[in-house]
């Protein structure tokens, strides 16, 4: 059976010193501690897709991702405590003959299936038009209309738990696929901004998919969000060595283990363009998507 979530997510502030000078606030929406299998952000957009392939009477669950996609990792639990079958579409025919690394290892103890396709096809096939029988699809990532539906309850969370959340506040998170920022951009209230922190090269293109999926979601875009696009350390999965201090340092002073491909590199920027004099006066909530990888 799956847990349900536990919810609302907590809100936590961090008594900073640079944004304090700054006559800035620093807070944490801890959705890492949402779910004890599908943490995160992926819980957000899973939930209403569950939802949907439970009313269908779907035998199963189909999806895309890379070699430690932890949307795959989340399908695949979700599956299991739902009692459904699970497929995995992942990037790199090369490696369905190597010894599996811990993330796809774990999905495949959960049940789910994995097939790997070739590089050069996988895009096309990921963008998640495929029709399987019995099987209710994802895209990569879990971001489509329903998931952005359902990111759009954090923003309705911090508006109960900062009863004043408006015009001073800056929501902020990581991008990948960019369902998590048109959704809590959709639901934030009049005067409050959200901040997307690119997380892979994307100018341009990132913003043209969150606009769609705001569309999708809800009919309309928003013009409350932006995305900062200076803090992807090189690239999706990139972790460069000033990343990594940054990480490491927050980790010691404040006591919050960071996942570093996605929830560092949101922090790294809001401390960059804090610098910057962007978030002066501002109250800054980053929003906390997962958990950090496994010791190796």
């Amino acid at each position: 059976m799956l847990a349900a979530a536990d919810l609302p997510t907590p809100l936590t502030a961090v008594d900073d010193p640079e944004f304090a000078a700054a006559g800035a606030e620093l807070w944490l929406k801890r959705d890492d501690l949402a779910h004890p299998t599908v943490p995160g952000n992926k819980w957000r957009k899973l939930a209403p897709n569950l939802e949907l392939a439970v009313a269908a009477g779907a035998r199963g669950l189909l999806t895309y991702g890379g070699a430690y996609s932890t949307h795959v990792r989340a399908v695949a639990a979700a599956a299991k405590g739902l009692g459904l079958a699970s497929v995995g579409v992942i990037r790199g025919a090369e490696l369905a003959g190597r010894p599996r690394n811990w993330s796809l290892a774990r999905a495949e103890r959960d049940g789910m299936v994995l097939e790997f396709v070739e590089r050069s096809a996988y895009r096309e096939a990921a963008a998640g038009r495929e029709r399987r029988a019995g099987y209710h699809v994802l895209p990569e990532g879990g971001s489509n209309g329903p998931a952005v539906r359902g990111a759009a309850v954090v923003a309705a969370e911090l508006a109960g738990q900062l009863p004043d959340f408006g015009a001073r506040d800056v929501l902020c998170c990581a991008v990948g696929t960019g369902g998590t920022l048109a959704g809590v951009a959709a639901g934030l209230p009049a005067g409050a901004r959200a901040l997307g922190v690119a997380v892979l090269r994307g100018e341009g293109y990132l913003e043209a998919e969150v606009a769609a999926l705001q569309r999708a979601g809800y009919g309309r875009e928003s013009a409350n969000w932006r995305l900062a696009h200076g803090w992807h350390g090189g690239g999706y999965g990139r972790v460069p060595p000033e990343l990594e201090r940054f990480a490491r340092w927050f980790e010691a002073a404040y006591g919050v283990p960071l996942e570093r491909r996605y929830v560092a590199k949101a922090l790294w920027a809001a401390y960059g363009l804090l610098r910057a004099g962007e978030l002066a006066g501002r109250r800054v909530t980053v929003l906390v998507t997962g958990l950090p990888d496994p010791p190796s």
